[in-house]
């Protein structure tokens, strides 16, 4: 006789630090407060609830900044999921900062692939057995050099693999530590819906994975994909949705019997909020508000920049912003370091920064036309309209066509002359794009330094961007042919 368990898998991924509700068409969207309410709602109603967080809980809010992540740290604990991963932004305040947090933390931070390089020791634990309702599911973190670019600058810790090693270690940690009392096996990914592919592909199937829990991409998925007979979701990004598995497990014959999977949105329509949450919430945005609530400039019109993958409005602006009075000619400002969709018309200083909380030093650079070509070339290579690589904002006087389909740089000119291959250009590059130069451009930044030695012309970009707002009052900008993508 069939032995059925039921069990109740809930999961978000890259937070963000978006704590506060938005608010469209009249309703109220998401919010860490209405996300816990949710969470608590179902533990209520059903039986076996898990709650699982792959990765990113930090970077995106005043509140995580301003506190170093701690607040985020303090919010999550009343959040209390199950189990979390770690994501590439858990390292932006540091890894030694990472360890104090994960001390403070009351819930179980993995990863298995983090490490100590001169020991080759694990940061962290690199999975959870946890147990429910008579189910035993064994929870595995992965998170793979790709994504892992802040940390280089950390030489004693690494995760310096690639996703064929991250399979590698799946398998070790499946073949040490999955039993025969094990009943699901659930990977807990920061890498990206496109390696969750991969990834998936690669899974011997010896290693019984039952699911693919994703983040990093920020994908917004109607239904759950399969790979390899393995289901993968991921469920967008912030606190607008939460992902949901509604499973059935036969004991007997040790296999699921039901897999239902379904992206929940986070409104007054689906819960109430937690009020333990909106005190705790409230006591950090009384401090924040204090020091961040000041107007700083005034758009003409709200500004917008809906993909970090076409020329935006608000790249327009910032891109300017950095090559204006500047002693270099082209400003490449990073697409994903544009924070917010939509901007204005009344900017507060703590839009501004939560718009651009990675702040960063200016590199200036010296490359060729034909170096800028190559660079441009593989920015717009295949990858970048399905995965999640490095895109770029460009300053006014630079033009692209690409195409697709024939993967042709059909113009690249500036103030409107082709770009000459020996004629040299001076590029201005934010720091952490400085410091992932080979990866994020495939120009071996050892050659580029032969033309020039690089030198840094800014130490913060937003004290840059902040003077410029403060002093330009209805500033605007419009998408005017910087990028122009041909199918």
């Amino acid at each position: 006789m069939a032995d059925i368990r039921k069990l109740t898998l809930l999961h978000s991924n890259d937070l963000h630090g978006r704590f506060l509700p938005e608010h469209m068409d009249g309703h109220e969207i998401g919010g860490i407060s209405r996300l816990s309410g949710y969470v608590k709602k179902v533990r209520r109603e059903e039986e076996n609830v898990v709650y699982a967080v792959a990765g990113d809980m930090f970077r995106g809010s005043i509140i995580d900044s301003e506190y170093l992540g701690l607040s985020t740290i303090e919010l999550m604990n009343i959040l209390s999921p199950d189990v979390t991963t770690v994501g590439n932004h858990e390292v932006d305040y540091g890894i030694a900062h990472l360890l104090f947090l994960e001390k403070c933390a009351r819930f179980p931070i993995i990863n298995a692939n983090l490490f100590v390089t001169v020991s080759n020791t694990r940061l962290f634990k690199p999975y959870l057995n946890y147990e429910t309702g008579g189910l035993r599911i064994l929870f595995i973190g992965i998170l793979t050099e790709e994504v892992l670019a802040t940390a280089r600058t950390e030489r004693v810790i690494g995760t310096y693999i690639d996703i064929e090693e991250a399979a590698r270690q799946v398998s070790i940690i499946c073949d040490n530590y999955r039993t025969s009392d094990t009943d699901l096996t659930v990977l807990l990914t920061h890498i990206g819906i496109e390696k969750d592919r991969e990834l998936a592909k690669l899974l011997d199937p010896g290693c019984g994975v039952d699911l693919i829990i994703g983040g990093h991409s920020h994908t917004f998925m109607d239904d759950m994909e399969v790979v390899n007979n393995i289901p993968i979701v991921q469920a967008g990004w912030g606190t607008g949705l939460i992902g949901r598995f509604d499973l059935e497990y036969d004991k007997e014959a040790h296999k699921l019997t039901r897999c239902d999977w379904k992206a929940v949105h986070i409104d007054e329509r689906t819960c109430r909020k937690d009020r333990l949450m909106d005190d705790m919430i409230a006591t950090f945005q009384s401090v924040t508000d204090a020091k961040y609530k000041r107007v700083v400039t005034k758009f003409a019109r709200p500004l917008h920049h809906p993909s970090r993958t076409q020329e935006t409005e608000m790249g327009n602006l910032y891109s300017d912003i950095m090559q204006d009075e500047s002693s270099f000619e082209i400003m490449m400002f990073g697409s994903g370091s544009i924070r917010k969709e939509v901007m204005g018309p009344i900017v507060e200083y703590q839009d501004m920064l939560e718009n651009t909380p990675f702040d960063d030093k200016l590199w200036m650079l010296k490359v060729t036309g034909a170096q800028f070509r190559r660079m441009i070339q593989f920015i717009f290579r295949d990858e970048a309209w399905a995965g999640h690589t490095e895109f770029y904002q460009y300053s006014k006087g630079v033009r692209i066509v690409y195409r697709k389909s024939t993967h042709t740089i059909e113009e690249l000119s500036f103030h409107g002359e082709p770009f000459e291959d020996d004629r040299f250009y001076l590029i201005a590059l934010q720091n952490y794009h400085y410091n992932n130069f080979d990866e994020f451009f495939n120009v071996p930044l050892e050659e580029v330094k032969a033309n020039m030695r690089p030198r840094v012309v800014a130490t913060s970009v937003n004290n840059i961007i902040e003077e410029y707002l403060s002093v330009h009052q209805g500033l605007n900008a419009r998408v005017e042919g910087r990028i122009v993508i041909l199918d």
